[in-house]
């Protein structure tokens, strides 16, 4: 039964991740409706940042009334925004002589709502696998994000296969969104009818749970795989006590500026590889639309093979920590490492991807390495986070507290994502894209350095957390 209710929710993750396809959007958006960079980035922005607003909320949401609601409410949020979109991008079309500054405002808006869906979705995926799995709860949270992860792929394959011309490659946006709108409603629909959901009561502990033999749905994801004295657990606290701890501040800075890159660089790889010459590469990425797919193909393997990778190899160097009325804090496995050293490797790796864009990319066969390198950074960085937050301020509160600490990307990836549309616009000819390196090189030489300062932030974390994570 198990085995089954994992299956199908990352059956049903697959086509969570459509905001994470728009750079296969943004080439017929620019030349049907004639959008700007700006406008672009705006879009995107709004896709990608619409995931964190409520993202405490979605968590308590989760906390407190399980996966369902929300997945229902993911139905409705992406139903609604791809549908809107879609009939937008029609209309707009037939009238694209006319100007298109209040059809960016109102994509902006649906994309915005696709956000929220998105997050509502991830949490109802990712804390129903992670709270029904708490024994392997980075194994879980993984292969759940994996999925999720994978959903970018599998979306620009379908949408190659059944919505591109095949002499071409031209995308119909509007039949593609059309399909999203479908599809994403009745997946999460049935997800609110599946997924396993807590009581909307809150009992006063576990172990009352156990004695009163309730077997409902809150005490099968509570206490599955963990131990009936959680509620003693001295790291629970409220949000104003995760607040006030400076570690927190400390891991949100380091949040801002990795996922704030990561989150920039998938929102406009597409137009980033389109500013380079096709090279050598004529065969594979010199129409726009064939160059954006693959970039998005390759940061969706990359993504996925990232979070299936890391989630094991985490839970195995580095179990959660647990705590137990009369053992105190222990782990079921051998504590070898810490996992902030799998943060320190992300911002390693996407300093390294940052340097590749400031000294060594030349053409658009050449971005592959940046795509590899931001997928892996962005799968690995999500993958161990739960297990972070769970380790350092306990399990009761987790999707709470994971959804306060996403607050952070939502702030990264405004304040990235506007620094680079406003670069590329100073370098853009009027009514024409930007070419060229200079579009986005001081972009990546900013990115370089506040990498570096992530690396920093990790070193400080894994010294006050020795023996916690």
């Amino acid at each position: 039964m198990l085995i089954c209710e994992l299956t199908t929710i990352e059956i049903f993750s697959l086509l969570a991740g459509g905001i994470f396809v728009f750079p296969l959007l943004a080439p017929a958006l620019i030349e049907h409706l004639k959008l700007t960079q700006p406008q672009l980035s705006s879009i995107a922005l709004a896709g990608m940042a619409g995931q964190y607003p409520f993202s405490s909320i979605v968590g308590k949401l989760i906390d407190r009334y399980g996966p369902r609601v929300c997945s229902f409410l993911a139905a409705i949020m992406f139903s609604a925004a791809f549908g809107l979109s879609a009939l937008e991008v029609s209309l707009s079309s037939a009238r694209s002589s006319l100007p298109n500054t209040a059809v960016a405002e109102r994509l902006t808006v649906y994309f915005a709502m696709a956000g929220l869906g998105t997050v509502l979705s991830y949490f109802s995926f990712v804390f129903s696998a992670t709270k029904t799995f708490t024994s392997y709860l980075t194994i879980a949270s993984g292969i759940t994000m994996s999925m999720f992860g994978l959903s970018p792929l599998f979306l620009s394959y379908v949408a190659g296969r059944f919505f591109s011309d095949t002499s071409t490659g031209s995308l119909d946006v509007t039949r593609f969104l059309l399909f999203l709108a479908i599809s994403t409603g009745i997946v999460h629909l049935a997800g609110a009818l599946v997924l396993t959901v807590p009581s909307t009561t809150t009992s006063p502990s576990s172990s009352t749970l156990e004695t009163d033999s309730i077997s409902n749905e809150r005490s099968r994801l509570l206490d599955r795989g963990q131990s009936p004295h959680c509620t003693s657990d001295p790291r629970d606290s409220s949000a104003l006590e995760l607040l006030r701890d400076s570690n927190f501040w400390l891991l949100a800075l380091y949040m801002v500026m990795i996922l704030g890159v990561c989150e920039m660089i998938m929102s406009n790889v597409g137009t980033i590889a389109l500013s380079l010459p096709a090279g050598m590469a004529r065969t594979l990425v010199s129409k726009g639309e064939q160059a954006a797919s693959l970039q998005v193909k390759i940061l969706s393997i990359s993504n996925t093979l990232s979070r299936l990778l890391v989630g094991p190899l985490a839970d195995f160097v580095s179990p959660v920590f647990s705590y137990r009325l009369l053992e105190g804090f222990a782990t079921t496995r051998k504590h070898r490492i810490s996992r902030v050293v799998f943060l320190s490797g992300a911002a390693s790796l996407l300093a390294a991807s940052c340097a590749w864009m400031v000294f060594g990319v030349r053409t658009r066969h050449d971005v592959w390495l940046l795509s590899v390198g931001t997928g892996i950074t962005y799968g690995a960085v999500f993958t161990v986070l739960p297990g972070i937050t769970c380790s350092i301020w306990g399990i009761r509160n987790l999707a709470r507290n994971f959804g306060i600490i996403t607050y952070s990307p939502f702030v990264g990836t405004t304040f990235y994502s506007y620094v680079y549309a406003l670069i590329v616009a100073r370098h853009s000819p009027i009514g024409m894209a930007c070419q060229g390196r200079i579009c986005w090189q001081s972009t990546f030489y900013f990115c370089l350095g506040t990498s570096f300062a992530a690396l920093a932030i990790t070193a400080i974390l894994w010294r006050k957390w020795s023996g916690k994570t």
